[in-house]
């Protein structure tokens, strides 16, 4: 495709965000409205897509490339095919709004090739960019519930171990998330990492990843972590 195409697209994303209220309801709705693009098949649309997302600081006007991603996520194929590109999309992330769009399209694909994109959350988890590593924790489970496959517990607790003593706020929120979605899947195994890193666990990160404890069992670990270490 043409530059000036693209660009001409991008101008129209921006103009039409711009007139929308910023609120997802509304911005939802503006998607459905359609573009003078969307009758493109799916593999041009993505393109156009792409550049809209590289190419914009605004967070509404990448949400609609969000959108675009969102309201195809049932097409496996197109997923799959997608994924060389979209996994670049992480590169312009800069807050939670967008890494966290991204975990909901991540995870589906994590699904259908789970070697090639836990390949990706390992570079991730090893970045010196925090939003990369919330990713690598985000997108491992996302909301659990939503996923029809999970990745064995042995998997998804190293990636949560390398980066339990990160001082970045929002990777101990992706902590605590992953730590609590965790819990729904495998909660004797995670209950007992939980005791067992009770006093590394961050305030942060502890708060969430408790959130569906009995309170029984979260007035045990509290105490765990107020206790003294014995002296020897």
């Amino acid at each position: 495709m043409k530059k000036e195409f693209l660009y001409n697209c991008l101008v129209e994303v921006k103009n039409k965000v711009a007139i929308t209220n910023k609120n997802a309801t509304s911005q939802r709705t503006l998607f459905k409205q359609r573009f003078s693009f969307s009758s493109l098949s799916k593999s041009e649309q993505l393109i156009v897509w792409d550049y809209i997302w590289n190419n914009s600081s605004d967070f509404w006007v990448s949400m609609q490339s969000f959108l675009f991603l969102e309201k195809n996520m049932k097409d496996k194929y197109f997923l799959v095919e997608s994924w060389e590109t979209i996994k670049n999309w992480q590169n312009k992330v800069d807050n939670w709004g967008r890494c966290d769009a991204l975990s909901k399209i991540y995870t589906k694909i994590l699904e259908i090739i789970p070697d090639k994109v836990l390949e990706q959350l390992k570079k991730w988890n090893k970045s010196k960019n925090l939003w990369d590593r919330r990713q690598s924790l985000v997108s491992l489970l996302y909301f659990s519930r939503t996923k029809k496959t999970i990745l064995p517990y042995e998997t998804i607790v190293p990636f949560v171990s390398r980066l339990i003593d990160d001082k970045e706020y929002y990777v101990q929120k992706g902590i605590g998330w992953t730590l609590k979605e965790l819990y729904r899947v495998y909660p004797n195994k995670t209950l007992k990492y939980i005791e067992k890193n009770a006093k590394r666990i961050s305030a942060i990160a502890f708060s969430a990843a408790t959130e569906k404890l009995t309170k029984t069992a979260k007035e045990r670990l509290k105490e765990i972590r107020k206790s003294k270490p014995l002296i020897l």
